[in-house]
């Protein structure tokens, strides 16, 4: 058994997981953890399964790290590097990157993803608001754009004019996911909304601790969520690019981001008094809408 990924980063082991009880721990993390939308589809072939759930391991580790873990989170994102530099090295000890050294071995995945990702989580405990929008879409070239980066090597996709298209669409689902949890990361003590457009829409920080939104703050994240939309429809040419499951799985995704921001607007753009998320009839909504046209839609 591996432990908790916090904890197993806190007091590294002196000898290393065994490599198969390591890949069983992030295919379970893959599958157990929530999140808005299914982050690996049953759609894909199991080698391919398992090494989407490394991949969503690493990132869902260094998230915690830079969210949740209790201490020296800087010095703990330190010690995710250095595990990660000894991954490319076959010398890792914690068990995620265990795993991930033997996804290293059958994939040449790039390193400077996964090297970005940590960048991110070291960002967010320097930086608490983003002054433009261009500040945000900077950082979101660390904190999701990776990710993307990272499927398509995986499927062995590495043309540029693709990976364009998928940062426009990982850009997207992070706008979607801070529109989401604008009152959540208010909480935490961070504001991702530029803080110009606030300014601008007359929204002051104060207004983000309400029950309600204001019509200002309502009026702002609609200019947001289209702006959103307009990343997703950059991104929605890469789905005729590609084939098989894995476009299926980049639909779910592009779809899913859209349907929340459609939910944002369902709820007249008020994301104080309600979080915005997907029932069990949207997701299969969404999941009829990405398999249904699979062979031979166009979704451009």
């Amino acid at each position: 058994m591996v432990a908790d990924p916090l904890r197993s980063l806190t007091r590294l082991p002196k000898t290393p997981p065994a490599e198969r009880d390591a890949l069983d721990a992030c295919r379970r993390l893959a599958r157990d953890h929530y999140e808005n939308f299914t982050v690996v589809s049953r759609l894909a072939p199991r080698q391919m399964r398992t090494a989407l759930s490394v991949v969503y391991a690493y990132c869902r580790t260094v998230d915690d790290i830079g969210d949740e873990s209790i201490g020296d989170r800087p010095a703990l994102l330190d010690r995710y590097q250095a595990e990660l530099d000894a991954a490319y090295r076959g010398e890792a000890r914690h068990w995620v990157l265990v795993a991930l050294q033997a996804v290293l071995r059958d994939v040449a995945l790039p390193r400077e993803p996964f090297e970005r990702l940590i960048e991110a989580n070291r960002r967010d405990q320097r930086t608490a608001r983003y002054a433009t929008f261009q500040d945000v879409l900077d950082y979101c070239t660390y904190s999701a754009n990776p990710v993307g980066r990272l499927v398509l090597a995986l499927y062995g996709i590495h043309d540029p004019q693709l990976g364009a298209m998928s940062d426009a669409t990982c850009t997207a689902l992070q706008l979607a996911n801070f529109w989401q949890d604008v009152k959540r990361d208010r909480a935490n003590g961070r504001i991702y909304l530029p803080q110009q457009d606030m300014a601008e829409y007359g929204v002051p920080e104060a207004d983000l601790d309400a029950d309600v939104a204001t019509p200002a703050f309502r009026r702002l994240m609609a200019f947001q969520v289209d702006r959103a939309r307009a990343f997703f429809a950059d991104g929605l040419p890469l789905l005729d690019r590609v084939r098989g499951h894995l476009r299926v799985d980049l639909a779910l995704f592009s779809c899913g981001g859209l349907a929340i921001l459609d939910r944002i607007e369902s709820l007249g753009f008020d994301t104080l008094r309600e979080r915005p998320e997907l029932a069990g009839w949207d997701k299969a909504r969404i999941a009829w809408t990405a398999l249904r046209p699979w062979r031979w839609r166009r979704w451009i």
